[in-house]
């Protein structure tokens, strides 16, 4: 299966000619990570997860592309893009679907906390094919698995470096690659990865930075 990177939180999985596309979002290039794409995974509802202009479009587009969500974005696209109404589709934590080719498991429910004052929005983490595990934003370690690869939000404002290697530590998914750094500058981007390697490796996670545009095979 081929992992290609995109800014921020966007992520592009291909596997036998299908496409699976995580949270592309404002921050992302989502013209060129939803070309093609068969169906796309949305964590929550933030513009820097879905960049709901662009994904109305694809869902309006002729094509048969899914989309997968939690009930406040599904509603909205639902609203944007009515003639695709069968082909969106409301998650929960727990549940378990087949899309495009690929399995996929639902873990978590709401977003980390980022201040008493804002709202908590629901969040899922996907679990693709037994193999690779977006948490969206949140920390949530999903139980009864094991993740082979995990994709780290390694910097938000709901979220600290401590966090983020304790997430790593307790995932211990051979591998790890970024995502959630649309936010960092190359010095910021160097001390957080540069402690989750470290710290990483300790537990028996290899962790490896992609820019925008990277792709490697999981």
């Amino acid at each position: 299966m081929l992992l290609t990177k995109f800014t921020h939180a966007c992520v592009r999985l291909e596997k036998d000619g299908k496409v699976l596309v995580f949270d592309p979002g404002n921050f992302s290039e989502t013209d060129r990570a939803l070309a093609g794409a068969d169906a796309v995974l949305v964590t929550h509802e933030h513009a820097d997860h879905i960049d709901v202009d662009a994904v109305a479009a694809a869902l309006s587009s002729g094509t048969s592309v899914h989309l997968y969500a939690p009930a406040g974005v599904a509603a909205q696209l639902r609203d944007k893009a009515p003639g695709a109404g069968r082909r969106i589709h409301t998650v929960v934590p727990g549940e378990e679907f087949e899309t495009a080719g690929f399995s996929v498991q639902c873990f978590g429910g709401q977003h980390a906390l980022i201040h008493s004052q804002i709202p908590v929005v629901a969040n899922i983490g996907y679990f693709v094919d037994s193999n690779v595990y977006h948490p969206g934003d949140s920390f949530i370690v999903p139980d009864g698995v094991d993740v082979r690869t995990l994709l780290v939000p390694v910097h938000a404002p709901w979220n600290k470096v401590g966090e983020v290697v304790d997430f790593v530590i307790g995932v211990r998914a051979p591998k790890a690659f970024p995502i959630h750094d649309g936010l960092l500058n190359d010095n910021g981007r160097g001390i957080v990865e540069g402690h989750v390697t470290r710290f990483g490796a300790k537990y028996g996670t290899e962790y490896r930075h992609l820019s925008s545009g990277d792709s490697v095979e999981v």
